[in-house]
Order: structure tokens, then sequence, then C-alpha cells
């Protein structure tokens, strides 16, 4: 940061202060704070009323889904597929800790995301999903906390890890942006590097679970996302950031498409603190150059 005016240079460590993260005791009640499940004005009886409430609500969507569930099997293909996608998807999942005690219920999962997909006409189901519903259930108590929180979710980050909302617009900003702050690499992958960037939705699409060594480190980002600081669309910024690592290699090996993807699947266990902080400097960087309107309509 010492490369940045005095005034740019404030406004990154401003951005940056959320990065110290929230404690492990009060995550499970703060996200539901940072995801609006509850109002940060509300008082405490009010927010006993506001569970209370999504709790009912959770349930009546069981028992709705209950009496439609013979009706979606009989005239719509795509549910028993998707059905069929979850429960495989559920059963790839590594239930226990290194202790061997399980760590969740891959049966609440199932309920939690085949009811997730008949309710959400947006976002429906994909794969990835059922990671990401594991990380609400591991923090949560209750089911109707895991749906409830993941919708939020959803809503908060703008639906940036759906393949038919956000994703593809995120590849596209995140070109863009390679294209104004890093010209050199960006010849390279429209040459050599032709579809490498188009090849990282996982990133996208996992929220970028995969990456990172601990699903702290995970909450952590994703905590940040929330909270839509330093700017909205974060995540192409913590993308931007990831290629930044792998930039020298590619470059020096002259490398192609497919080697360019096998050397961004290769960054893992990765610090959440280190990436965020990666990300608010080049969001530091971005604030003080005469920024392109599709960007400056994207971030700021």
């Amino acid at each position: 940061m010492t490369t940045l005016s005095p005034e740019n240079s404030l406004s990154a460590r401003q951005s940056a202060s959320f990065i110290l993260g929230l404690h492990p005791f009060v995550r499970t009640e703060a996200w539901k704070f940072l995801t609006g499940y509850f109002s940060w004005q509300s008082s405490q009886d009010e927010r006993l009323t506001v569970d209370s409430m999504r709790r009912k609500n959770y349930k009546a969507l069981c028992q709705m889904y209950e009496k439609i569930q013979p009706l979606l099997e009989n005239l719509h293909r795509n549910f028993i597929e998707t059905r069929n996608n979850i429960a495989r998807d559920i059963q790839k999942l590594y239930d226990k800790d290194p202790l061997g005690n399980v760590l969740i219920d891959k049966k609440r999962l199932e309920k939690i995301l085949l009811l997730s997909y008949v309710c959400n006409t947006q976002a429906e189901y994909q794969q990835g999903f059922h990671e990401m519903m594991m990380l609400f259930q591991l923090m949560v108590e209750h089911d109707h906390e895991t749906f409830w929180l993941f919708q939020f979710f959803l809503q908060k980050t703008e639906h940036s890890c759906v393949i038919n909302i956000g994703v593809a617009k995120n590849l596209d900003m995140l070109s863009t942006l390679i294209t104004f702050l890093d010209p050199v690499f960006a010849e390279h992958l429209k040459g050599k590097g032709a579809g490498a960037v188009q090849s990282l939705f996982p990133w996208f699409c996992f929220c970028f679970q995969r990456a990172f060594k601990s699903f702290d480190d995970v909450w952590r980002l994703w905590e940040v996302l929330l909270t839509g600081k330093p700017c909205r669309n974060f995540q192409v910024l913590v993308a931007y950031s990831m290629l930044q690592m792998v930039r020298e290699q590619v470059l020096q090996e002259s490398m192609g498409g497919d080697d360019i993807l096998l050397a961004c699947n290769n960054l893992i266990d990765l610090d959440a603190d280190e990436l965020i902080s990666a990300a608010c400097v080049v969001y530091a960087e971005l604030i003080q150059k005469d920024v392109p309107q599709t960007l400056k309509d994207f971030f700021l």
C-alpha cells in the first residue's frame, strides 16, 4: 500500500479493517444479521418472533413439498433428474472429521437441498450447492436456520455463485478487470491462454470453497462478501488476486489454456486473511485509476 497516494492508502486500510473477522463463538448469531435473517435494529423479543416465524414458514414449505412431490415426479422430468443429482452429490460428501465423528446429517442435508430447489426458482440446483449447504448446516443447529441462511446468502451476494445468473457475469468482468489492470497478462490470456478465464467458473460456483485450507477460512471470505465491503462483487477481485499468484509462472513458461487451468486448480490450502488483504489492495489500486464505466458500475 506504500505505493498508493495517502488518501487511497488510508481508504485501503479502512477497507481492510474488517479483515479481523468474527470470533467462532459469535459466528452463528452474527451470520443471522449479516445475511438479513435478523434486522440489525431488532430487539431480543423481535428476534424471537422472527425466528419463530421462519420456523413456521419452513415447516409450511416442507408440508407443501410433501403434497406436490407426486405431481413433480409425474410431470417434471427435471425434478427426478435433479433429485438424483442431489442424492449423488450428497453421497460424495465426506461426513466425518479426522477422529471419525459424524459432522453432518446427510438425510437432513438432502431434504433441505431438495426444498431449496423446489422453492428457489431463480437458483434451482447446481453442483456446488451441496458443499455450500453443508457449511451452513455445520454452522447452525436447526434445519429452518440452514435453509433460510442459504437463501439469504444467495440474495445478499446477488446470486453471484449461480450459473444462470451471476457466474457468467463474474467471468466477463474478471476478463475486463485483467485487461484494465494487467494488459500484458491479458494479451497472453487472449492468445495462448484462450479460454482459461472462462474455465475458472468453479471458483465462483463453489464460492472459492475448495481453495482454502479450513472451513473457518471459507466462512471468513463469505463474511466479507456479505458485508459488501470494500465494494460490491468483491468475489471478482478475489479471483483476480488468485490469478496473480500464477501470473509469473504462466508468462515465464508461456503456458496454454489447459496448463493455466491446472496451475489455478493447484491453488489450494490458501489463507483467507492473506487473500482478502491482496484483494483489498487490488481494490485500492483500482479506485485511484480512471475506471471504465463497466467496471465502475460493477464494483463501485
